[in-house]
């Protein structure tokens, strides 16, 4: 089997294809690909005193530069937000192209590594599951930090397409690049979505793909972007997965809340005894960083934190995360599903549901609520659509819910808000 070819090997292929094509924009600056494998191996030079891993914070061209050019110097990267900027590590790696912090959404952020088989292999499958082609134009918007981000640089090395970097998430820019720009694809959360839709931003006709993951999508999201003409592919994937690992294809029908589609080629999925998706292919992950409780069992099947369900067409559709399971009144209820219900109620922007010990429900079910609803009118909603035990029994309105900068809520804050709200 020969081996997998890094990100700079596939910058220099399509350099050596078409040197004066577009690579990668940002701001003001543009790099054809020539230039990008100039700009790469000269940061390379720069960097080789270094020797080994390199750690980096700063914006997405920074982090796009050295990801790049730790590929020509076959050196792992660790791109980190800017509170990681000063950490250090002391341990050899080997077979290691890039170590990607997970979301950390419920506050406990793990380093995975991942070689330069994973990611090709994610690259390789991403570009023939939403065809990307030579002159297709990518915006990046998501943080270089996360595999979202890096994830897109993969891919259009890959298919000799160029990158629109964004530096993170700014909706009347991208609304604006949008309707200026040919983009072809664009990765967003549902939370950006959300946020480009209340702009009254309409999808470009050069747009062929909208790839949606991160978190949950709401049926009404996704209704009401479907319905301006949105091309929405709801996904799902993980740092532990190079990124996307399952995607939806709108000609496979109509779209239920939860379904993100089938698995990768080359990969397995099953749901074990508890529930949680387990993920055999490719693109797992070598191990953590820390060497500590992968997941991988010896026949290479990757347990996730995610409850999911397999149907009858072999299509995935993720339920939510195992450790976010309530139980109120004795009957198992996910956030997830009360959050989605709740979220179609007119009135109502934004939604986190969360529980509070209670001696009589066990987890009492609350409600963090973002809009104009009232509360009495959320409550009549719940009770048409949802059982006794998961309805919310206390409903309180916030500003803002807490998100990461991959839109995940952060359910550990949610707990935190919920006893203040409480006093």
């Amino acid at each position: 089997m020969a081996a997998p070819t890094s990100l700079a090997q596939h910058l220099q292929q399509a350099a050596a294809e078409n040197p004066h094509a577009s690579a990668l924009l940002h701001a003001a600056q543009c790099y054809s690909f020539a230039e990008l494998v100039d700009d790469s191996r000269h940061l390379a030079s720069q960097l080789a005193n270094r020797r080994g891993l390199i750690i980096e914070a700063g914006d997405s061209l920074h982090l796009a530069r050295h990801a790049y050019a730790c590929s020509f110097q076959n050196w792992p990267f660790f791109p980190v937000d800017r509170s990681n900027a000063h950490l250090e590590i002391n341990q050899p790696l080997s077979d290691v192209a890039l170590i990607i912090a997970t979301s950390g959404s419920e506050g406990n952020r793990r380093a995975v590594l991942l070689g330069n088989a994973q990611l090709d292999a994610a690259a390789a499958n991403s570009n023939a599951c939403l065809p990307l082609h030579p002159g297709d134009l990518w915006l990046n918007c998501l943080p270089l930090y996360h595999i979202g981000g890096q994830s897109i640089l993969w891919r259009c090395a890959r298919a000799g397409a160029s990158v629109l970097l964004h530096d993170g998430f700014d909706a009347k820019q991208v609304a604006a690049d949008l309707a200026t720009l040919p983009v072809t694809h664009i990765s967003l959360v549902p939370a950006m979505l959300a946020r480009l839709l209340d702009l009254g931003t309409t999808p470009p006709a050069s747009l062929r793909v909208a790839l949606i993951g991160g978190a949950a999508l709401a049926q009404s999201l996704y209704d009401r972007a479907v319905a301006t003409g949105w091309p929405l592919y709801p996904s799902y994937g993980m740092s532990e997965t190079a990124a996307q690992i399952a995607t939806f294809d709108p000609v496979d029908g109509d779209w239920q809340e939860g379904l993100v589609g089938r698995p990768m080629p080359g990969h397995e999925i099953c749901i074990g005894a508890d529930g949680r998706l387990q993920v055999r292919g490719p693109q797992v992950m070598r191990g953590y960083l820390d060497g500590s409780g992968s997941g991988i069992d010896a026949d290479g099947w990757l347990t996730t934190g995610d409850l999911g369900r397999i149907d009858a067409a072999g299509r995935l559709s993720i339920l939510g995360r195992a450790d976010d399971m309530l139980i109120s009144g004795g009957r198992n209820v996910h956030p997830q599903e009360v959050e989605s219900c709740l979220a179609a109620c007119p009135g109502v922007l934004d939604v986190a549901v969360t529980g509070q010990p209670d001696p009589v429900w066990g987890d009492l079910i609350v409600a963090l609520v973002v809009g104009p609803v009232a509360p009495d009118d959320l409550l009549a909603h719940a009770r048409r659509h949802l059982p006794s035990a998961a309805l919310p029994r206390k409903i309180h309105a916030i500003d803002r819910l807490p998100r990461n900068a991959t839109g995940k809520l952060e359910r550990a804050a949610l707990r935190g808000l919920a006893a203040e709200a409480g006093l």
